[in-house]
């Protein structure tokens, strides 16, 4: 993990007094992340986005792939899956935070395009997992504190923001994780192939599918789409699936508003023994239980 740098200092008090409870700041596709306590493990959207921690640590994980980041360190999230996800060493005290920065493949596109030859790493055919984790070089730090300086500077955002995330976008590029930043960028990469796959999966997550005719709307063959979905999400399209049922069964649990049995079906079970099964495999828990537990917790935040 890389050593404590005076950029990193910095990011720590700029992230601690701008952070919001929405991620959100006045500069697009910024985000600031802070929490003040441990909590259990929460399945979300990764999105598409750059995820630098600045104090505590992170630990994330996709299908069975598991990634832990802490200070100085960061993620690159190149397809928008569902992660499971939880802050670790956090208390009041020295509460975790984190700089985010979507991800746009027009942004990407742009530099790719602007860089010189051999400029940038590049893979093989196949597509990277969808979350890599890498050391923050100075210069990423360096440039990442400057960006969430100008929250503290509102006329100078307008014309220096672009250029800054320009910079960032140019760092993480040329670095360890640059190809799986580059297939964002490209339009028929294997990442926004596998990428369709995904979005159609997500938006249709009730609805049952025949893996030859996914892999045909992505222009791959059956072997050749399995084995780049397995790449990018470390599951199976039938495994990725069922993640995404039981993340949109739990926060339809969230609500209160159905029963178990009820619930099951809406995402796509025939049985809710099987779907009671699977779920507790998943998170640990009973729907009934999880989902009492979940709506208590909101309550208290609320």
């Amino acid at each position: 993990m890389p050593q404590h740098t005076a950029a990193l200092d910095e990011l720590r008090d700029l992230v601690a007094r701008h952070a919001r409870p929405d991620q959100g700041t006045a500069i697009d596709g910024l985000l600031l992340a802070r929490a003040d306590a441990a909590e259990a493990p929460s399945t979300s959207p990764s999105g598409t986005v750059l995820a630098l921690i600045v104090q505590g640590s992170k630990r994330v994980s996709v299908g069975e792939k598991v990634l832990e980041y802490g200070p100085g360190q960061y993620l690159v999230a190149s397809v928008d899956v569902p992660i499971t996800g939880h802050y670790v060493d956090v208390d009041a005290s020295r509460p975790a935070l984190g700089v985010g920065l979507v991800l746009t493949p027009a942004s990407i596109a742009e530099l790719l395009l602007a860089a010189p030859p051999g400029a940038v790493p590049v893979r093989g055919s196949d597509a990277p997992l969808a979350l890599g984790v890498a050391d923050a070089t100075p210069e990423l730090l360096d440039a990442t504190a400057r960006m969430v300086r100008l929250l503290d500077r509102a006329h100078d955002r307008a014309i220096l923001a672009p250029m800054i995330q320009r910079e960032i976008l140019w760092r993480v590029l040329t670095g360890p994780l640059g190809p799986s930043l580059a297939q964002i960028g490209i339009a028929d990469s294997c990442t926004t192939q596998i990428s369709r796959a995904v979005r159609w999966i997500t938006d249709n997550f009730a609805e049952p599918f025949r893996v030859d005719e996914l892999a045909a709307s992505c222009g791959l063959s059956p072997s050749a789409f399995h084995r780049k979905f397995q790449g990018v999400t470390a599951s199976s399209p039938i495994q990725f699936q069922k993640q995404v049922r039981l993340h949109q069964a739990r926060l339809l649990l969230v609500s209160g508003d159905d029963d178990v049995a009820t619930i099951a079906h809406r995402v796509g079970y025939d049985s809710a023994t099987q779907f009671s099964r699977e779920y507790r495999r998943r998170f640990g828990e009973s729907p009934g239980r999880d989902g009492a537990r979940l709506r208590n917790h909101a309550g208290r935040t609320a």
